[in-house]
């Protein structure tokens, strides 16, 4: 059972059960628990083929006991997603942990990848159960409709589920129309029904200001 200790702490209660978890997250435990490293970037062999085709590098352990493990990165703020069958698509380097039983693997994303540095592919975490994803300060969740589609900066984009339509788009953007952009700029356009999630923060990208 996954439950935040605090707003920068995860607290996992464990009776035998695995949860996979960011390599290096584990930060205390009590109880008796194992801890054994794993190949990150998804499951099996499309994960593998990913990896090689991207150089990306997910560190994952999986941590099985009885007892309660806390699980923490640099401080960065955790949000618990509860999954009933669908996928959360999820970057790399914002997911933290998720029940044993969740499937992790690979999307593909199109050229927002390449906007922000992270390859052509996204992490995704598909079945029953909870995951813990980080944002640089409180994450703000928005919701995707039909009748309103919501464009977000790459830079700023952490997760989503539900059922969108995601598309890249060039031109002017938030930090243009301050003065501040120069060089090639997107945006990220969803439309259809689901959530977003975006940080308070912008991670560096490759593809000018975003």
């Amino acid at each position: 059972m996954f439950r935040l200790q605090s707003s920068k702490v995860l607290a996992v209660e464990m009776t035998g059960d695995a949860v996979k978890a960011k390599n290096g997250s584990m930060v205390a435990y009590d109880g008796e628990m194992a801890f054994k490293k794993l190949s990150g970037g998804g499951d099996g062999i499309r994960g593998m083929v990913t990896r090689r085709l991207t150089g990306e590098q997910m560190t994952v352990m999986e941590v099985k006991g009885r007892g309660v493990c806390w699980f923490a990165d640099r401080a960065s703020d955790i949000n618990l997603v509860g999954l009933r069958g669908d996928t959360l698509y999820v970057e790399s380097s914002n997911l933290l942990a998720t029940d044993g039983g969740l499937r992790t693997g690979t999307g593909f994303t199109g050229l927002r990848g390449a906007s922000q540095g992270n390859g052509l592919f996204t992490t995704t975490v598909e079945g029953q159960g909870q995951a813990a994803i980080m944002s640089e300060g409180p994450a703000v969740v928005l919701r995707v409709s039909p009748q309103y589609p919501l464009t977000v900066d790459p830079g700023a984009y952490v997760a989503h589920q539900g059922n969108l339509r995601q598309s890249l788009q060039s031109g002017v953007t938030f930090r243009t129309l301050l003065g501040e952009g120069g060089g090639e700029a997107f945006q990220m356009r969803f439309e259809g029904d689901g959530l977003v999630y975006v940080q308070p923060s912008e991670r560096n990208t490759i593809a000018g200001d975003v």
